[in-house]
């Protein structure tokens, strides 16, 4: 059969840099670091005292008592996707609701709801007494069912998990159900509340954060010789994908097209990446290879660059396998220097960052870049500590997870 072609339509994003894509894209491009001091909790004790969190959110004003029904995940869901229908232009009184779905990627779920419910328990008289929300609000596939109701969209209408890569796989989902004509708009994305104690203290214990106490808006250095982990972030992003024809049938503005997805396994290790980026190569060639795509056709990669110090280097080593030469033509940058790690939100923040960079012809750059790696090849053009200009007609965006999960996707300028 023809596989239709896919389109993005409308964007919406809360991050640590702002809670709109308009914000969010500002402080990306002006190379603002997101990261302080944590304020959500006590977190003086942990070796890792700071992250990217969310600023100025009042959950109270934009969801009234509903907001006791639902865990900050999912309020982060449901402010992105309201942002990215409202850019979409979408008119759901005028659509088939049935063929509008939803479907949304979060690694971790409701684990503040979680951490809340059983600390009343273990601190209690043994009586079970939790809150029949408890169940509804922790559950990680809860925010697209929240999505659908608030919109009353009777579409495609699931989560998925795929740790780090779980908005990227969202995405990827909703792209091919659009092409398989199962769907004529798919809002698509992810959403991510990990900064909880549990959440902190369990990535501590696994010495994969940065401990630069000292100066958390330096922390995250992806690619930098003395990086020494990532920085937690919190927040949420959607893409309105929509069925090329049925955009153009209604008028839409067109960002661009998203023309391929890739999975891949590593199949090496529980937490750490395959050392010589063989999983992440495989999944950027699947990528290419469904967009229909060659290297050199490709002018930008969002990273998944973490700040990790085998991350990093698997990454470049996967990049210079997959794109030979034509690697060095390339603009690479990882705004997780500036947001954190939004964990199974990064990958649809990532890929608003790619139809961004297509829309403006501005890469946001890496920050906080102060000694080269000599175990990483610095000819490639990482976009160090400032923007740059240049067309960008076709990107990559990668994401990488805990338990070897790849996912790639792409996206062309129409």
């Amino acid at each position: 059969m023809e596989l239709k072609r896919v389109v993005v339509t409308g964007l919406g994003a809360i991050t640590p840099l702002g809670n709109n894509v308009a914000d969010t894209w500002k402080g990306l491009v002006e190379g603002v670091s997101g990261a302080a001091p944590i304020t959500r909790f006590d977190a003086s004790k942990f070796k890792s005292t700071f992250a990217c969190e969310v600023k100025g959110f009042d959950s109270n004003a934009y969801f009234g008592k509903e907001n006791r029904k639902m865990d900050l995940f999912s309020q982060y869901a449901i402010v992105a996707s309201d942002e990215a229908i409202a850019d979409s232009k979408l008119d759901l009184e005028k659509e088939n609701k049935d063929e509008i779905g939803v479907i949304w990627g979060a690694g971790i779920g409701g684990i503040q709801t979680f951490h809340e419910g059983s600390a009343e328990f273990a601190i209690g008289d043994g009586t079970p007494r939790f809150s029949p929300f408890f169940i509804p609000k922790l559950i990680a596939d809860i925010a697209p069912g929240m999505i659908s109701i608030r919109h009353g969209l009777g579409g495609p209408n699931f989560g998925t998990v795929s740790a780090c890569a779980s908005s990227t796989t969202a995405i990827s989902t909703a792209m091919d159900l659009i092409r398989l004509g199962k769907a004529k708009v798919i809002i698509g994305g992810g959403s991510e509340a990990p900064l909880a104690i549990p959440g902190l203290g369990g990535f501590t214990s696994m010495k994969a954060l940065s401990t630069r106490n000292d100066d958390p808006q330096t922390a995250s250095r992806p690619f930098d010789k003395n990086r020494d982990g990532f920085v937690m972030g919190e927040g949420g992003a959607a893409l309105v994908l929509e069925e090329y024809e049925h955009a153009i049938a209604r008028g839409a503005h067109i960002y661009c097209e998203m023309v391929g997805a890739g999975y891949s396994a590593d199949a090496y290790h529980m937490t750490a990446p395959h050392p010589d980026g063989d999983g992440a190569a495989r999944v950027m060639a699947a990528a290419l290879k469904d967009a229909n795509l060659e290297p050199k056709d490709i002018d930008y990669i969002n990273v998944h660059g973490t700040s990790t110090p085998q991350g990093d280097k698997g990454e470049v080593k996967a990049i210079l396998k997959v794109f030979g030469d034509d690697a060095y033509k390339l603009n690479i940058s990882s705004t997780k220097s500036m947001t954190g790690h939004l964990l199974g939100a990064t990958g649809a923040l990532e890929s608003i960052v790619c139809v961004k960079a297509i829309e403006t012809g501005i890469v946001p750059p890496t920050i906080n870049h102060f000694e080269d790696d000599p175990e990483i090849d610095n000819k490639l053009n990482f976009t160090f500590n400032k923007a740059q200009k240049r067309t960008v007609k076709a990107a990559v965006s990668n994401t990488f997870g805990f338990g070897g999960h790849n996912a790639s996707v792409v996206f062309k300028a129409l």
